[in-house]
């Protein structure tokens, strides 16, 4: 009896999981706001449980998993017809970058720091942060970026360019520590250090924000 049970139990809910991704949308699926991603969680969890919990039977399953697909079918009507409420339910993008400047406040309200910053960028291909013009932070935590003009994508051969070599861009001042062992690595010394922070009207290490040096393009530093 328990296997009938189950069963029935698993079929039901398999095609109940089936109809709600169905017309709710995609977006349960690809998780794109913090709340797809509670909903579609949530969703299981209300099928698990009801799963293995023999005293739960078939018509709970389905008036559990019912309620909870008219709520967020709700919820997607109001977030399509009223502006106001899709801002609160969805969330705004976040410019982390404006402009070619880290905005520090931006990267406090969103509880990172430029470490978390530097790895989405080069999660997205992106090892320096002086290539970009703009990122943003979407509000299912990827980020999205627009380079430089400089940096945006063109083929060499289109020009006939002579191939260049390519060098990975180190940080050397990160929120106002020097990272001493960076430095030691390519050779130079504080002096030298030192010398390149004044050129740039900057005498004090604790009000850099970020330097990051690059073979081909020198020093690159954004203060507080």
């Amino acid at each position: 009896m328990k296997i009938m049970y189950l069963t029935i139990e698993l079929t039901v809910g398999f095609f109940l999981l089936f109809i709600i991704v169905k017309f709710v949308g995609k977006k349960i699926i690809n998780q794109i706001t913090p709340f797809t991603f509670i909903a579609s969680i949530v969703l299981g969890e209300l099928l698990g449980n009801a799963l293995y919990d023999h005293q739960i039977g078939v018509f709970y399953i389905i008036y559990s998993m019912g309620i909870w697909a008219i709520l967020l079918f709700v919820v997607e009507y109001l977030g399509q017809k009223y502006l106001w409420f899709r801002g609160m339910v969805e969330g705004k993008p976040s410019a982390l970058i404006n402009n070619g400047r880290v905005d520090y406040e931006e990267l406090k309200k969103n509880r990172m720091n430029i470490n978390q910053l530097q790895s989405l960028l080069r999660q997205s291909e992106t090892f320096s942060i002086r290539e970009v013009a703009f990122c943003y932070l979407e509000a299912n935590g990827s980020i999205s970026i627009l380079k430089k003009t400089k940096y945006q994508k063109t083929t060499q051969e289109d020009f006939s360019l002579p191939i260049k070599p390519i060098y990975v861009p180190v940080t050397l001042i990160r929120d106002g520590k020097v990272l001493w062992n960076e430095l030691k690595d390519l050779g130079f010394e504080e002096s030298w250090l030192r010398t390149q922070l004044e050129t740039q009207g900057i005498f004090e290490y604790h009000s850099v924000f970020l330097a990051e040096w690059l073979e081909d393009d020198g020093l690159f530093v954004q203060t507080y």
